[in-house]
């Protein structure tokens, strides 16, 4: 089938509008559920900062979702590994690259949904070709995939081919984004509980109260430790922490330090980047001198130090050291208020609007400590001349300015990002952040943009090389991101749960690899 890549702004409005679509939906408890169920041996007792969106298999790029449904309800063909960036078989056994436009992958067999219907190439193709479906709005349509077209072909059962528009030396690893679900999904909405083949399925959603997964039988591989798992979300990382911490709940994501988890909080690196990025569109961010000055406004280490408590890295870059094409020669921007104010009033006195008020909009519960962070910076900027309005908002409201299109008539606006780059390849945060018209890029040009392309069409050694140096030039020739900090995380643990947290455990928790364990042994 040949699939007309849909342009991501035809993509945003209508997922936006899902996400209200799904939170409005009423949700039905289960009545023999009970809460010592929930806390039985064989549960899982999960807490999260926010109620998921969606669970939405193609909306599992986004973080709330992924967390929940990638690699527990659903699977993706091909996974990669996050310990070594290396991509795996999943429910595609091989793959390989028969033309230069051409992808041929081996599908698995006897692989069942958890629904018992037969797993193939067909589900794969129809899988793949939903995704892409502009009507639905698919989140990782674009996150992943640009608006080439891209031809889909179930060969056989076993078989499943994929031509590109242009050599794509990296569609395995777009494909590790698109997790499978049924050809009998409904093909033109997004479903409220999702078929898959992990290890679980959805027992029920009670709407704004929690979640709950049970094993699915019709699974492959070993049935899990924990055969339940519920989630539930409280905003305060605090109370997250406090209910493990008085065995309340087993897992608490996306804490602080200052949370109150104590010793049984596990710091780990989780690939996320914090940024400002600086819309150059309107005056006075149209002025290279007035982004350069927010840049040296910025305190980084300072920042760390004091607000993170040293859970991260200042940053030079969107990206982190063990991404394809990581420029390790980069060094964090300097904190510099005396330069910076000096570079405000070069621009004053050309005629730059500098007294121009400027948004600075940031999302509530982004990550700990997001409202210090907003407000050391607005201070920062006071200082060098600027005067800058902080506008806290919902992930709703946010994503209006995160994603493209953009507000409307919204002036001049800085808004404070995070980018974890999961794929383990920086084309994905160039496609993304850096291109003139990338979904969450605000500006750009177009010179810079045949250099992203010109890099990512390489391979092996030559592309490290040609990306590192992209992201070397954007600083100096594009200046739209601020780096921050590369973080770091916190997950509180129960004594009674064996896991290790990775760097893709903020997007994707696989609840398989959680075992029970003795508070000695653990």
């Amino acid at each position: 089938m040949q699939i007309a890549r849909q342009p991501r702004n035809r993509v945003t409005g209508a997922l936006v509008a899902s996400a209200v679509a799904v939170l409005t939906v009423s949700g039905c408890s289960v009545a023999n559920t009970t809460r010592s169920e929930s806390a039985s041996a064989d549960t899982l007792r999960i807490v999260l900062p926010q109620e998921p969106p969606t669970l939405e298999p193609c909306d599992a790029s986004l973080t709330a979702t992924g967390v929940v449904v990638r690699s527990n309800i659903t699977q993706p063909l091909i996974e990669r590994n996050p310990a070594t960036g290396d991509l795996e078989p999943m429910l595609a056994d091989s793959w390989q690259q028969v033309e230069p436009n051409l992808w041929r992958l081996n599908i698995v067999s006897g692989v069942q949904f958890s629904d018992g219907a037969p797993f193939d190439a067909t589900d794969a193709a129809f899988s793949i070709e939903r995704t892409f479906n502009g009507a639905i709005g698919c989140d990782v349509n674009g996150y992943v995939f640009d608006d080439s077209e891209i031809q889909v072909d179930a060969v056989n059962p076993t078989t499943l081919e994929l031509r590109t528009e242009a050599p794509d030396p990296i569609l395995p690893l777009r494909l590790s984004f698109i997790e499978m679900v049924p050809r009998t999904t409904d093909s033109e909405g997004k479903v409220r509980e999702p078929v898959g083949t992990g290890p679980y399925m959805v027992d029920f959603w009670d709407s704004g109260q929690r979640i709950a997964l049970k094993a699915n039988p019709n699974y492959r591989g070993e049935t899990p430790a924990f055969t339940r798992a519920v989630y539930q979300w409280r905003a305060e990382g605090s109370v997250r922490a406090a209910m493990v911490t008085n065995d309340e709940a087993d897992i608490a994501t996306s804490l602080g330090p200052e949370d109150g988890a104590g010793d049984l909080g596990i710091s780990y690196v989780n690939n996320e980047t914090t940024a400002l990025r600086m819309h150059a569109t309107e005056a006075p961010l149209d002025d290279l001198r007035v982004r350069e000055a927010i840049d040296l406004s910025i305190n980084r280490e300072g920042i760390v130090d004091a607000l993170f408590q040293g859970l991260g890295l200042p940053a030079a870059q969107l990206v982190g050291a063990n991404i394809v094409g990581y420029n390790d020669a980069l060094t964090p921007t300097p904190y510099d208020l005396d330069r910076a104010k000096a570079l405000i009033d070069e621009a004053r006195a050309d005629g730059v609007p500098v007294d121009r008020t400027i948004r600075l909009i940031g999302r509530t519960g982004q990550f700990p400590k997001i409202n210090e962070t907003i407000e050391a910076i607005q201070f920062s900027l006071s200082e060098i001349g600027l005067d800058v309005k902080i506008e806290m908002m919902d992930t709703s409201g946010q994503m209006q300015y995160q994603v493209r299109p953009f507000v409307p008539g919204a002036g001049p606006f800085l808004l404070m990002i995070m980018h974890g780059n999961q794929a383990g390849d920086t084309q994905f945060t160039l496609d993304q952040y850096m291109l003139s018209e990338g979904y969450q890029s605000s500006w750009g040009t177009a010179e810079y943009d045949d250099d992203i392309r010109a890099a990512e069409a390489l391979t092996g050694d030559a592309r490290q090389t040609a990306l590192a140096a992209v992201l070397g030039d954007e600083p100096a020739e594009i200046r739209q991101y601020a780096y921050i900090a590369h973080m770091e995380a916190v997950l509180a643990k129960s004594p009674r749960v064996a896991y290790q947290p990775n760097s893709a455990t903020g997007d994707e928790m696989r609840l398989a690899e959680m075992t029970q364990a003795d508070a000695s042994h653990d």
